[in-house]
């Protein structure tokens, strides 16, 4: 088995979370929060009934999908944010490698069909974002963001389902971000860029996808090669005891089964949706709606200029896929911290961590309108669409990453942590 494969999987199957997302009390011997996931299942159906029968069934089915992914994301502990904090500071690759394996998953399903141009008689097609100067500086601003705020997009919406009022306050600071990064967007249109470059149009399938997972398995490499220069040996949990259906149901996943999950999801999305699952547009125009009630002329804004998204500015947020998707996520988290009995809000938050939550927020909102999106939306759906600004994307907010880690001490945050976390 070639060195990058090995190492993807024996550091994905079972890996360490945070203390603080999962008690050393086994999950068959923790207590569920039956409230809570009484109220989490309530909404989830009555909200996909709902939907499905005011809008669509594909909303009401895209609305469960998110929960799917909300679920996933709190079970699995899939963080970007920490994987990527962990690596830089500790030269922890495990989970870089499992990003690495959920990306070659995902361009193996996805550039077969992007090519063919429809499924089943459903047009889908990719996100395919300019590279430019104004797409760089974004993702780097996400990337300080993310490790100040402490979670990237989909790690803000599950944390905040799992009960981390923390994470309200960063996900307040990324919506307004996100509205003040619409506003800006026209200006920073201006600048030079390449425009849209898709690798499957530049070189054709098969070349794409062998370019594509050489890059992933390059990567992998390279964090084994790092992290056994560091450590001397991949670090390698032990398998938990409890049974296939309670860890399952009630946590925690091996990084590989998130990684898996999240390549469903996103698959779903694009067959239901006809494109691949976003995360922040939803939080643009929260932010937009926001700033409409209280009295901004947002409709005269350059980016809700276009017909169609004018028409969405207009309609009601549920009928808006990201939105419904996102509101998918927070349920499904709260559903899954319920079941593993680690739903418990704490309200005290030091100050100046509070003030990285806020700055973070507005760091992240900002930075993904300018960079077409997040780590859902612009890397991982983008690398899967095959455009080449999922990588510049990629390399951007990594920078910026390990400029956020720099900062984080100001705020009183951990540099290192010798555990992954989902946020």
């Amino acid at each position: 088995m070639p060195l990058a494969l090995e190492g993807i999987m024996s550091s994905t199957l079972d890996l360490p979370v945070d203390a603080s997302l999962s008690a050393v009390t086994p999950p068959s011997l923790r207590e569920i929060n039956r409230g809570v996931v009484a109220i989490a299942f309530t909404l989830l159906l009555a909200g996909g009934i709902l939907l499905g029968e005011t809008i669509s069934w594909r909303q009401g089915v895209l609305f469960v999908v998110g929960a799917v992914a909300g679920i996933s994301l709190y079970h699995a502990s899939f963080g970007f944010t920490s994987a990527w904090r962990v690596f830089l500071a500790d030269r922890r690759g495990a989970g870089l490698r499992a990003q690495m394996l959920m990306l070659a998953l995902v361009v193996l399903v996805f550039f077969p069909l992007l090519a063919q141009g429809s499924v089943f008689g459903q047009p889908v097609k990719g996100e395919i974002g300019a590279v430019g100067y104004s797409m760089v500086l974004g993702a780097f601003l996400f990337g300080i963001g993310m490790q100040l705020g402490g979670g990237c997009a989909s790690g803000t919406l599950y944390t905040v389902g799992g009960g981390s009022t923390r994470m309200v306050v960063t996900l307040a600071g990324f919506i307004a971000g996100s509205a003040i990064g619409v506003y800006h967007l026209p200006l920073w249109k201006t600048l030079p860029d390449l425009g849209p470059i898709s690798l499957i149009a530049t070189l054709g399938l098969l070349p794409a996808l062998a370019l594509n997972l050489a890059a992933f398995a390059a990567v992998a490499w390279i964090s084994l090669v790092l992290e056994r220069r560091r450590h001397g040996t991949i670090a390698v949990t032990p398998r938990p005891v409890t049974g296939l259906f309670t860890r399952l149901s009630r946590g925690s996943w091996p990084l590989a089964w998130g990684a898996v999950a999240l390549v469903l999801v996103n698959l779903a999305t694009l067959l239901l949706a006809g494109r691949p699952w976003g995360v922040t547009s939803g939080f643009a125009l929260w932010g937009s709606k926001i700033a409409a009630a209280g009295g901004l002329d947002v409709a005269s804004w350059g980016y809700w200029s276009a017909p169609a998204r004018a028409q969405v500015l207009q309609a009601s947020v549920f009928q808006d896929i990201t939105s419904v998707m996102d509101f998918g996520i927070v349920i499904g988290a709260l559903a899954a911290a319920g079941l593993a009995g680690k739903f418990s809000p704490t309200w005290r938050v030091p100050p100046r961590s509070l003030a990285a939550a806020v700055v973070g927020g507005l760091l992240m909102g900002y930075g993904a309108r300018l960079a077409y999106g997040c780590n859902i939306g612009a890397y991982f759906s983008g690398i899967a669409s095959s455009s080449l600004h999922g990588w510049a994307w990629f390399a951007a907010a990594l920078a910026g990453s390990y400029v956020g880690i720099q900062a984080r001490p100001l705020f009183g945050l951990a540099v290192e942590r010798s555990r992954l976390t989902g946020c």
